[in-house]
């Protein structure tokens, strides 16, 4: 039997807006399996990163059990959140998040360091020349162009090689070339640290590549 790596169960998610309650999940269940590659698509509004925070313990649900590695996120407290996250989880975003006062080398050896890893710089490097930047170590996000600053973020998320990799929207900041670029090396970087990995995307392009793709509309799973 396949072995479930995430698996939701009525997750629901209420956030207080200005004119009061709004329902940004409403009842999702679903299970992803060890290696498996989800595409999330739907509208804009439609809860696809929502969902992707709750799975990642960067958003807390309201309803409903997230368990993820076996463990249940909605048990645990915002430091508990962070420990568990730390080389268990990596997590690639639209906007990259990248440190401006750190080169590309110290961006992605950070989260190794936080975990302990006495060789964080050159498993760093390593990771650095595995998204083509192997000569741009010594850069700081501002002299990097986007596409560029993405291969960081990547290298970042997987560099701890988590067995969970999620990603919210990874080429939507990008033109088409750079887009095209960085969803081979999503997938290469997959493969090569054998994680199973979630995203989130518009491109269908990008969702067709993956074993499966779930739909979202209106806060819940489309038939």
């Amino acid at each position: 039997m396949p072995e479930a790596v995430l698996s939701l169960s009525d997750v629901r998610l209420t956030l207080q807006g200005n004119a009061g309650p709004v329902e940004i999940l409403k009842g999702i269940s679903m299970k992803v399996n060890r290696g498996e590659t989800v595409g999330m698509i739907g509208p804009s509004g439609s809860g696809k990163s929502s969902l992707l925070m709750l799975m990642g313990g960067l958003e807390r649900a309201t309803g409903g059990r997230v368990e993820v590695l076996g463990q249940d996120l909605t048990t645990l407290d915002e430091d508990g959140l962070a420990a568990f996250r730390r080389g268990r989880m990596g997590v690639v975003f639209q906007s990259f998040h990248l440190i401006p006062t750190m080169t590309a080398l110290e961006n992605v050896a950070l989260p190794l360091e936080l975990a302990g890893v006495a060789d964080a710089f050159p498993r760093a490097q390593e990771e650095l020349a595995a998204v083509g930047l192997a000569h741009r170590h010594d850069h700081y996000p501002a002299q990097l162009s986007g596409g560029e600053q993405q291969r960081v973020a990547l290298a970042r998320a997987t560099a701890p090689r988590p067995a969970l990799l999620l990603a919210d929207e990874p080429t939507g900041n990008l033109d088409s070339a750079n887009g095209a670029a960085i969803m081979d090396l999503i997938f290469a970087l997959r493969d090569r640290h054998g994680a199973t990995l979630v995203l989130v995307t518009h491109a269908p392009e990008l969702a067709e590549r993956c074993d499966r793709i779930v739909r979202l509309a209106d806060g819940m799973v489309a038939a």
